[in-house]
């Protein structure tokens, strides 16, 4: 049977304007055909087992040509998968989206349009310039500016073009500028219009220049703007000073790299301006072999303590505890221990109370506040008598179930989850630590730190020279010193809120 075949719309490059229908697309696409002017991270919603394939499209040279990607979309309809044409803004502005829907009307293919926001729209909005205003402009025109201008037979009508429309959006338009602001004031738009051009509209890397016809094409010159950019020619333009908001938020221009899931905590940084580039060095999955867990959640109730380490601990240890018939009345009578807030809240959630969480997030913080917890007669601080369940990760530090046993308790130390290293290159994470596209790099755990070297290879210190390193506590700290490289940025907590807290505190200081 045919497959189907969705063109979506990825929008200009932040990722919070990709659209919820397009990111169901995605989710359960099985081939994915996905071009270059778009956010990658958006492919981070792709499930493992689709099948990636790059269509390039950048600055006029192409991985693959059009003929091609049709040809490929066809061929992957026709094997029965669910295939998503993936595409940066919208796919019928200047994409080539209904030149490809065509060829798969002919072949009788199944497929769905998915607009996307395009940068035509974002670019102006996030640089602060409305494209129509009732005291400016009521009319906007979106023209692409990558024609030979100088061609006898154009399609645009400049003389229409120049005059007729309040607003004109040029795409693609920064190696013909010179030529473009020629043909509107030969055909009578004044040389003193207002002209604002947006590189990397929406992203982190953001560059907005202001100008005129007459003086646009210096300024480009000057400071050295690339494609991709958008052209914005005016009146709306002198809004910009009153109506910019994005360039003026504080974490405006800072990337940060989040090598382990982009889940709860990261988003203050978004909020205040910064941009989340999540690669993934590790992954969480479960256990390979269960037998020692089930055999202690069979005698769940001859425990006094369950500690819970982690959110991720919580989920495998009640997705086990679940599996096994059993559920949060065995759990009666035996005191929970979390570590950290966000463990505490998701232990919450399933409707347990928490009895003890330490001050500090670690292992000698653990013993201190057990030791504070059992006290003999005498005032000695022991556990005689208590028996501890322990289900955490397959490696984890040795601290606490030593000095348990040494203050006489019983523990039993099981593994609930493993962290594994994806399969994954590093080939566009080192292109963005080249070019300085990453100003701040995050490292929740030694493993995430120890598998980024190893993914990226020889050059893994190297990128890491003039970016910023953040770190979630000593054990990490420890792993990249001795590595040879600095930790600028350590919250007193080890927790993702707490770094996140110091990041913000640290650009704001280096702000002022």
């Amino acid at each position: 049977m045919k497959g189907k075949v969705y063109i979506v719309g990825a929008g200009p490059g932040d990722i919070g304007l990709f659209t919820v229908k397009g990111l169901k697309c995605l989710q359960k696409a099985e081939a994915v055909v996905y071009d270059f002017h778009l956010n990658a991270q958006v492919l981070n919603y792709i499930k493992h087992d689709a099948e990636f394939i790059y269509a390039g499209k950048r600055g006029g040279q192409h991985d693959m040509t059009q003929d091609r990607i049709n040809a490929t979309l066809v061929e992957k309809a026709m094997e029965g998968k669910t295939v998503c044409r993936l595409k940066g803004g919208d796919p019928f502005v200047f994409g080539r989206g209904g030149e490809e829907a065509e060829v798969l009307a002919k072949e009788g293919i199944e497929f769905e349009i998915v607009p996307g926001i395009s940068s035509s729209v974002a670019a102006a909005a996030y640089a602060g310039i409305p494209l129509t205003h009732r005291s400016y402009s009521s009319s906007f025109a979106v023209v692409p500016g990558y024609e030979d201008v100088t061609k006898k037979e154009s399609s645009i009508d400049w003389a229409r073009l120049a005059t007729g429309v309040g607003t004109i959006v040029f795409l693609m338009t920064v190696k013909n500028i010179s030529m473009v602001c020629k043909r509107l004031v030969e055909n009578g738009r004044s040389a003193d219009t207002p002209v604002a051009v947006v590189r990397w509209g929406t992203r982190a890397d953001q560059t907005t220049l202001v100008g005129t016809l007459n003086t646009i094409n210096a300024l480009v010159k000057e400071n050295e703007i690339r494609p991709p950019a958008v052209m914005i020619v005016g009146d709306v333009v002198k809004l910009r000073d009153r109506l910019k908001w994005f360039e003026k938020k504080p974490l405006f221009g800072q990337r940060v790299l989040v090598t382990r899931e982009h889940t709860v905590g990261f988003e203050p940084l978004e909020e205040l301006g910064a941009e989340i580039l999540e690669f993934r060095t590790i992954e969480i999955a479960p256990p390979d072999d269960w037998t020692e867990l089930d055999r202690a959640i069979d005698i769940i109730d001859t425990y006094n303590w369950l500690i819970l380490t982690s959110v991720n601990g919580v989920k495998f240890f009640f997705q086990r505890l679940m599996e096994r018939d059993r559920d949060i009345r065995d759990l009666k009578g035996i005191k929970i221990c979390a570590i950290g807030s966000k463990t505490a809240a998701t232990i919450k959630s399933y409707g347990i109370k928490v009895d003890l969480v330490p001050k500090v997030f670690n292992a000698e913080g653990l013993v201190e506040a057990f030791l504070s917890e059992h006290t003999t007669g005498t005032g000695e601080k022991r556990l005689d008598g208590i028996k501890i369940l322990l289900p955490r990760a397959s490696i984890g530090r040795e601290v606490f179930p030593r000095k348990v046993r040494e203050l006489g308790g019983e523990i039993d130390v099981f593994t609930a989850y493993k962290t594994v290293k994806p399969e994954i290159h590093g080939k566009r994470l080192k292109r963005f630590l080249k070019k300085g596209k990453i100003s701040i790099a995050t490292f929740t755990s030694a493993a995430t730190f120890e598998n980024y070297m190893e993914i990226m290879g020889e050059d893994a210190i190297d990128l890491l020279q003039d970016v910023i390193i953040a770190v979630i506590g000593p054990i990490t700290a420890k792993a990249v010193v001795k590595a040879g490289l600095k930790v600028h940025i350590m919250p007193p907590k080890a927790t993702v809120d707490a770094m996140v807290h110091e990041i913000i505190d640290w650009v704001t200081r280096k702000q002022k």
